[in-house]
């Protein structure tokens, strides 16, 4: 079964949630508005909610979808036999189920329609990361359990499994899984439009002294620009553009684990 689900929100812990909530309000035009839960941040096609807890904490993500896509979903994890829970997001309704991947990681699903308005300088929120020291049981409960497509694996040279680039639409990936000596929270990305954007995008960042962490670049997986920086917590914070669209029926690419693959152009963060 095919997923065909975006990635819609993230939910972030950080000591100080409102100061997360002015950085997203400053560098990315988002507006703040203050839930139960802490301060929802959002903006043309990103929703971010910022709650108390530790800097760099994934307290949930939350993939939108259409109410046949996920009655679909539901009778089929159920079949599987896998524990479901009520969302814990405040952005979707009672129809909207959470469950738990091999990592402890809180996953959630509920309706939304894909949301692409744009502003004047794009950023729809797209993908995340995480890493993990369990990659070949994470990757398969997002294969096997809840249905994401492998776009690109990456091997080292004794072939053993160092990321995989996973897709839940069209787009290359909405989820990337790193091996790593242990687990945390990589990195969010908002997909722009072209070269010109990535541009724009640096030259904005630039009037607030915001550095670039890493890039201009382009990934080998994906085939996408992109430049980092990182927010006040220390979250890498990714912008993109022309992220590779795939075919649903196209094979998992495989690519070497060297820094060329994570950046055409040079340096690279290799995670292990």
């Amino acid at each position: 079964m095919a997923l065909n689900a975006h990635l819609s929100h993230l939910t972030l812990g950080s000591p100080d949630p409102l100061v997360m909530a002015k950085f997203y309000e400053k560098t990315m035009g988002n507006t703040i508005e203050e839930i139960d839960q802490g301060y929802l941040s959002t903006g043309p096609g990103r929703k971010l909610l910022f709650t108390s807890g530790k800097a760099k904490e994934l307290k949930y993500f939350a993939m939108g979808m259409t109410e046949e896509n996920l009655d679909l979903l539901r009778d089929a994890l159920l079949a599987k036999n896998i524990q479901l829970s009520a969302s814990p997001s405040p952005l979707f309704d009672d129809k909207a189920f959470a469950l738990q991947d091999p990592d402890g990681n809180w996953l959630t699903f509920g309706v939304e329609e894909k949301n692409n308005s744009q502003a004047e300088l794009p950023a729809r929120l797209q993908h995340f990361a995480f890493a993990t020291n369990n990659i070949e049981e994470m990757v398969d409960f997002y294969q096997n359990t809840v249905g994401y497509l492998i776009s690109d694996n990456v091997f080292d040279e004794n072939k053993k499994l160092k990321t995989a680039f996973l897709r839940s639409d069209n787009e290359h990936h909405s989820l990337a899984i790193f091996q790593a000596k242990e687990k945390w929270f990589d990195h969010h990305c908002y997909e722009s439009s072209n070269w010109n954007a990535i541009r724009d995008w640096a030259d904005h960042l630039s009037t607030f002294d915001i550095p670039l962490k890493w890039g201009p670049g382009r990934h080998g997986p994906g085939n996408n620009l992109f430049i980092f920086i990182h927010d006040p917590d220390g979250n890498w914070l990714e912008i993109s553009a022309e992220l590779q669209v795939v075919p649903v029926d196209a094979p998992a690419g495989e690519w070497v684990h060297e820094p060329k693959t994570l950046n055409y152009w040079g340096q690279a963060f290799l995670r292990s």
